[in-house]
């Protein structure tokens, strides 16, 4: 008879691995926290909150080639050249799945420490991008359902006019050309693509954005359509080419990938959406509610069965860019996270997921100061612009209670009432390290600790 894999590495004589996801909405940093993580593991001078690293449990981190050979690589090397160089730049975002493996030399501690000696535990780090996971939502829809949702909420986002007018000129004789089909999908793409660009989240099929090798195949030609179409031969083959879509595209990557995730990490650009206004902040409310239904175990239909037994343990929920506020604030946008993922965040926790919310930056970029406005001192931000300027910026007071902002947002305000809340872009700071000091961040550490601490 075997001795299980878990008695074995209770006992130090099995190496363990955990497998942790990063996915977030366009810009909200996952490029740059899986860098800096990283980063912050090799040299772990920051990272006083992870606890296996402040006692001094955690004697070694190095990088390991990853197991699976089909996924690219994390490029972390040219990823933190970038961001740490003579010349600090942003690096491009994620456009497919790609995979880091650390391994962690650990001290057991406890009182039979001594007896089991030192032990390893592998950290897979998978990166995906969060668009491809918004196509959950269209696995339990059909054509007609996805169709009517998107017209429904498409009105005065960017390229919407234009796609609407092109919906209204199609001839309403039953008839279909590829032309046709093709002309409507690049104009629906481009609508997409602007709409991200402007801070809405809920942009589907998420594949339209990022399609790689999919570019101009049937399986990425079609649109959502009104219903006095749906019977139509364009229709009917827009509605073939929508199932093709869920069952060669959206359940490949949730089998291959989704299903094997231990941890997750869902970073949102919570400022981001703020900035944008009302409407923007309930459209990532409600894109980040399915989102988060993926993360529920033992959930009914094809994801439960895809998924079986296994759970994601836990999920981090982390609102990026914590260094444009003052840290006086922070407490604040967290509050913020809390209150829009509340619903979703709660199915997590009754299954049984242990959940966390967080305000991060993942590499700082700013410093703080006070600057005067009159009559007030306004706690603010000083950093370098994207055009080398240095700025110090205030952007605006958040509520301390969160439904100040989440209730005109769910009641379908078009605009903030008395405030304005201003987005600043910010480039990386030079930075002068000490020996063994990781990147600057704000609670990376925490963010650690929350994800592996139980691990190490």
């Amino acid at each position: 008879m075997g001795i299980r894999s878990d008695v074995l590495e209770g006992l130090g004589l099995s190496d363990s691995v955990v497998r942790i996801g990063v996915t977030g909405l366009s810009r909200a940093g996952k490029t740059v926290f899986i860098t800096s993580l990283v980063a912050n593991l090799l040299e772990r001078g920051r990272m006083q909150s992870l606890r296996a690293a402040a006692d001094g449990r955690l004697k070694a981190v190095w990088l390991q080639p990853q197991p699976d050979d089909t996924i690219p690589r994390f490029d972390f090397e040219r990823y933190l050249a970038a961001l740490t160089g003579p010349a600090p730049h942003w690096p491009d975002g994620t456009r497919h799945v790609s995979q880091l493996r650390l391994s962690l030399r650990l001290e057991s501690g406890g009182l039979f420490g001594g007896l089991r000696g030192t032990r390893t535990l592998h950290l897979d780090i998978v990166d995906y991008p969060g668009e491809w996971l918004l196509d959950l939502r269209l696995m339990e829809r059909d054509f007609a359902q996805w169709s009517a949702e998107v017209l429904d909420r498409i009105a005065g986002r960017p390229g919407a006019d234009r796609f609407t007018a092109a919906l209204a000129a199609l001839p309403r004789s039953d008839a279909f050309t590829e032309p046709q089909a093709q002309e409507l999908a690049d104009i629906y793409t481009v609508h997409l693509n602007a709409a991200r660009e402007a801070g809405w989240s809920d942009c589907t099929p998420g594949r339209f954005l990022i399609p790689g090798e999919l570019a101009g195949s049937p399986a990425l030609t079609f649109a959502p359509l009104p219903p006095d179409l749906m019977d139509s031969k364009l229709g009917r083959e827009f509605r073939r080419r929508f199932d093709a879509y869920k069952s060669r595209v959206v359940r490949p990557f949730f089998r291959d990938h989704f299903a094997r995730i231990d941890r997750q990490v869902v970073l949102v650009d919570v400022l981001g959406a703020i900035h944008q206004g009302p409407q923007a902040v309930e459209d990532m409310r409600r894109a980040m509610a399915d989102i988060l239904s993926a993360f529920r175990p033992g959930r009914a239909g094809w994801l439960g069965q895809l998924l079986g037994s296994r759970r994601v343990e836990r999920i981090l929920f982390a609102a990026t860019k914590a260094d444009h506020l003052h840290h006086v604030q922070h407490n604040r946008l967290t509050a913020i996270l809390s209150s829009m993922l509340r619903e979703a965040r709660d199915r997590a926790d009754f299954q049984g997921a242990r959940t966390e919310a967080m305000a991060i930056a993942a590499l700082r970029a700013t410093t703080e100061e006070t600057i005067a406005q009159g009559d007030e001192e306004l706690p603010a931000v000083r950093g370098r612009l994207l055009d080398g300027r240095q700025a110090a910026f205030f952007a605006g007071e958040l509520p301390a209670d969160p439904s100040m902002l989440l209730h005109p947002a769910r009641q379908g305000a078009v605009a903030w009432l008395d405030q304005d809340y201003a987005v600043m872009n910010f480039a990386p700071a030079p930075l002068t390290t000490r020996p063994g000091d990781g990147p600057p961040h704000i609670r990376l550490d925490r963010a650690a600790e929350f994800l592996i601490g139980d691990r190490l």
